[in-house]
């Protein structure tokens, strides 16, 4: 027998054992035909089994997320019921000790996806044989308002089935703590390190499947009020006092995802009642039957909203993922009478600016540069524009940067208000410590709304804070791969031949983020700064097998017939480092 042949004898011995045991008989079958096949000769079939059980899936500080499917390698429920019981273990031992007597406390949220409620409701009784008192949400409801729920129900943790606005055909498990098994920064935030080894040991530990216990009943399912509540909550945070404009015309689309009820009552409660619905992509659907990739950021995703927007002659569009944890935004620009999206930057600089103006609007910080001890914090992940620095700076705050993702940026202490420019948003902390697509929505109509009523758009808005803080312009070079051992080689490639210069500017400071520093926990990634004060900043995606490379060029604006010439330049300075970008990494 060749090498060849029994590695195949051993995957398929792996395989008819996983499916003897797989509680799902979907799945179960789905892998019974693939051994089938494989025995056959498909060496399709072949590839895809040996691809689910090339290893186990990875438990991280993103949770778990993969495409759905029988093995090891796959979301399935297999894989969530160890997860689970490893999360169970964690929590009991950890409240245990923090708090001797305590019942530990958890509350569990999934999205439309395929098996979603599935996970769910097995989560929920897994954590409940364990003896974790356990809330299970009344529906398919947005990730912020599982995060919300984690504090409002004093939980010790919460899970959160969903994928967020990968493709139809992944889901995934996020994880949060709160009360005694987090420190308080971190209260109702996603996990970072260590409780992902923490977490991922524990698992590890579980034993066999059938050793795991899953209670008949015993978990609360929470009443729909839950959601209603939060809905009060966030609708609240409008400041009609201060901000009374409403005249605004709204499309909104949820992308077939969990957040477009939601999304509409809060808006709807916080006074704009002119919020148009996307028809098409309206209510839940898992297979996000109208866009290539469910997540606004992609080519062609926001199609139909501009097209709904352009035929109600609307303000403004707003876009939320499936799971409705970020905010894209389009408006028309009066430059080109186009509608355009804005990229995540301009909505972070915009709201960072407008929630300044709140706060000194109700009188809870107007002082000047310098005035002494911050009374808050701005910030925003090391890939996001420098603008907000300058914003927070020039108004009187703290601001920090953080590593990417709102893990991080969530548990900054003293945080005011947080972005990335991947469309993420926190806007009030105290509420949901996570980013939030439908808070934020408040706020941007709101600041809007105040634009329109002073003869105004929001691109109007972006030029004033160019023209006190300068022109700030980004763009992004992302690149998929099918091996993830690419991501790995093209790093290596940056780092033994770093690049001397980016767009014509000789590279000042080069920082390999692996290190680490004082300010940042060591991550993958690199950093350059040069002469000009353009920065670029390429690291693999932590979500999807992606390198993602950042770029930002400034320009100074004394006036503002300086900015149409300031755009072009930047424009071109921005090209030129991108072609920089492709020749350092050979493509």
């Amino acid at each position: 027998m060749t090498s060849s042949d029994a590695a195949l004898d051993h995957l398929l011995t792996d395989a008819r054992t996983w499916a003897a045991q797989d509680p799902d008989p979907a799945t179960a079958a789905a892998l019974t035909e693939l051994i089938r096949l494989s025995e056959d000769g498909s060496a399709a079939a072949g590839q895809e089994l040996a691809d689910s059980f090339s290893g186990t899936l990875q438990f991280g500080t993103a949770g778990l997320r993969a495409a759905l499917g029988p093995g090891p390698n796959r979301m399935n429920r297999v894989v969530v019921r160890r997860a689970a019981a490893g999360l169970a273990a964690f929590l009991t031992g950890t409240v245990a000790q923090a708090a001797p007597g305590t019942r530990p406390r958890a509350v569990v949220g999934y999205d439309a996806r395929y098996n979603s409620d599935i996970f769910a409701e097995e989560t929920a009784a897994i954590f409940t044989a364990a003896g974790i008192e356990t809330y299970l949400m009344p529906s398919a409801l947005p990730t912020p308002l599982l995060a919300y729920a984690v504090r409002a129900l004093e939980c010790d943790g919460g899970v959160m089935v969903t994928a967020s606005h990968n493709p139809p055909q992944d889901n995934g498990y996020k994880v949060y703590l709160g009360r005694h098994a987090v420190e308080e920064n971190g209260r109702g935030a996603q996990i970072v390190a260590p409780y992902d080894a923490l977490i991922a040991a524990e698992i590890e530990a579980v034993g066999a499947l059938d050793s795991i216990a899953l209670a008949d009943a015993g978990w609360t399912v929470l009443e729909p009020s839950i959601a209603t509540d939060y809905e009060t909550a966030v609708a609240a945070l409008a400041l009609p006092e201060h901000f009374p404009a409403r005249d605004l015309k709204i499309v909104l689309t949820p992308m077939h995802g969990v957040g477009g009820q939601t999304a509409v009552a809060v808006l709807k409660a916080a006074g704009f009642d002119d919020v148009a619905l996307v028809t098409e992509q309206a209510e839940p659907d898992p297979d996000f039957p109208t866009v290539n990739f469910p997540n606004p950021e992609e080519p062609g995703a926001l199609n139909l909203a501009l097209e709904t927007a352009a035929r109600l002659d609307a303000d403004i569009v707003i876009a939320n993922d499936p799971d409705a944890d970020r905010a894209a935004v389009a408006a028309k620009d009066p430059d080109t009478g186009a509608w355009r999206m804005l990229r995540g930057d301009e909505v972070g600089a915009l709201l960072g600016a407008h929630v300044v103006a709140r706060l000194a609007a109700a009188g809870v910080f107007d002082g000047p540069v310098g005035a002494g001890v911050s009374p808050g914090v701005f910030a925003n992940s090391i890939v996001s524009s420098r603008l907000l620095s300058r914003i927070a700076t020039a108004a009187g705050y703290g601001h920090e940067e953080t590593l990417t993702g709102f893990k991080w940026i969530a548990r900054v202490p003293g945080l005011l208000y947080g972005y990335e420019e991947a469309l993420g948003y926190c806007v009030a902390p105290s509420l949901v410590r996570d980013k939030d697509g439908i808070s934020a929505a408040v706020l941007i109509a709101e600041l809007a709304a105040a634009a329109k009523a002073a003869g105004k758009t929001v691109f109007d808005t972006l030029d004033e804070l160019y023209l006190m803080h300068g022109l700030h312009a980004s763009d992004q070079l992302s690149i998929r791969v099918a091996d993830l051992g690419l991501l790995d080689a093209m790093m290596n490639r940056l780092r033994v031949n770093p690049p001397e210069s980016f767009g014509g500017s000789a590279v000042e400071t080069a920082a390999d983020l692996a290190e680490g520093s004082e300010q940042l926990p060591p991550t993958d990634g690199l950093l350059y700064l040069t002469r000009d004060r353009s920065r670029v900043i390429i690291r693999p995606s932590g979500t999807e097998p992606k390198l993602k490379c950042y770029l930002e060029v400034i320009r100074d604006v004394e006036s503002a017939a300086e900015l149409p010439q300031a755009r072009l330049e930047a424009r071109t300075a921005l090209d030129a480092v991108l072609a920089d970008v492709r020749e350092a990494l050979g493509l």
